[in-house]
């Protein structure tokens, strides 16, 4: 796990030492309606979930979060480096990080350095006109799974199918546990400014959970 934080620090070192000429700063907050992730929910009420992150060129270094408006709050907070090629290839690493539970199984926060709530996911996407190809796979102490979805966007909707293992399937086994449809459109509020809303409707055909989501973006 030490030598994930040294990369993570290194790439950091390395951005920062660039010019400052083509680099850009984001923030930005997502609100959902609940918080399901490759066909699992998770956690229970409005999801709250913000990023921050840093891009230079093709490199871009990052931390989101997530915690749920109610007291089982789910508590996430991750980060993340990736770089994109001009072709559509990007590359990842992302550092998952839950929290710790209590003795009623609730997350609370802190023991950030106790290895065993922390994730670690490579990942590869590729992305041709409305084609984005996604494959993963999340390492940790009790945990080695893959996940691969492709997910093909026309207009203003998109359509996706999911694979996975382990965390992603009633039995652990592989198969199908993302399927879904999502909507997107801008609300205009004036010439402006306009905020962002999307919805989704998903099936995870292993644990048989429909799940239906709304989200805002700021």
């Amino acid at each position: 796990m030490k030598n994930v934080y040294v990369l993570f620090v290194l790439i950091a070192l390395f951005i920062s030492s660039l010019s400052t000429k083509a680099q850009e700063w984001n923030t930005g907050l997502d609100i959902y309606s609940s918080y399901v992730w490759r066909g699992a929910k998770i956690g229970s009420g409005p999801a709250f979930q913000p990023y921050v992150d840093f891009s230079f060129g093709g490199f871009v270094l990052g931390a989101n979060g997530s915690a749920c408006a109610s007291d089982n709050e789910a508590f996430e907070a991750n980060l993340y480096t990736s770089y994109g090629f001009d072709f559509g290839l990007s590359i990842s690493l992302t550092d998952y990080y839950f929290g710790s539970t209590d003795k009623t199984g609730n997350f609370i926060v802190g023991d950030y350095f106790d290895r065993s709530v922390h994730y670690f996911e490579p990942a590869i996407c590729f992305k041709k006109g409305g084609l984005l190809l996604t494959a993963a796979y999340m390492i940790g102490d009790d945990t080695s799974d893959t996940y691969v979805e492709a997910e093909y966007s026309f207009g203003l909707a998109k359509v996706f199918v999911g694979a996975g293992n382990g965390q992603y399937t009633k039995d652990g086994g592989f198969m199908v546990c993302n399927v879904g449809l999502g909507v997107s459109k801008d609300i205009v509020i004036t010439d402006k400014f306009s905020i962002p809303i999307s919805g989704s409707v998903m099936l995870n055909p292993s644990t048989e959970g429909l799940f239906v989501v709304v989200g805002v973006s700021f």
